[in-house]
């Protein structure tokens, strides 16, 4: 039950704000489960990473590598846009909380408050930018070595074969 209510739930959550963040972004038909999926992964991966290694920055990151993976290869199997995948899925990420308090913070005068708030929202944001920008960069790079080697096996195997 414990694993259920910490676990599970959330990502249900998670779930079903991507897809109505895919419904907004007009992303149609399957593509909106996609998206949904890879909320819920993300989220899992925050989960995970963060009984692990506690704080929000890191398991930011860990999640954003996950989500720009996950996007990234479900774009090419429906061969569609990377970005609207990407982007609909890190939305249950994005630290709203933080830069709501900050901003009461600054209003009501308390400076140190706002600060620290500000930074570590600051740092959740920058970490999920750097973790989709990085594993993005590092996969658009390999992939198409990956690719090019899977055709050369194929030729080397035809060519075997006679054929």
């Amino acid at each position: 039950m414990e694993l259920l209510r910490a676990m599970l739930l959330p990502c249900l959550w998670s779930f079903i704000a991507c897809v109505g963040f895919g419904l907004v972004f007009n992303i149609h038909g399957f593509g909106v489960l996609i998206c949904g999926f890879g909320g819920a992964l993300g989220w899992l991966a925050y989960l995970l990473v963060q009984r692990l290694a506690g704080g929000d920055v890191i398991p930011a990151f860990f999640a954003a590598v996950i989500i720009a993976i996950y996007s990234e290869m479900m774009a090419r199997v429906r061969r569609c846009p990377v970005t609207g995948y990407l982007q609909v899925a890190l939305l249950p990420l994005v630290p709203g909380a933080g830069i709501y308090n900050a901003m009461r913070y600054c209003v009501d005068g308390q400076t140190d408050l706002f600060l620290s708030t500000l930074l570590h929202t600051f740092g959740v944001a920058a970490a999920l930018a750097i973790g989709a920008m990085l594993s993005s960069t590092v996969l658009r790079i390999l992939l198409p070595h990956l690719m090019a080697g899977k055709r050369r096996g194929e030729k080397r195997l035809q060519n075997k074969r006679g054929g």
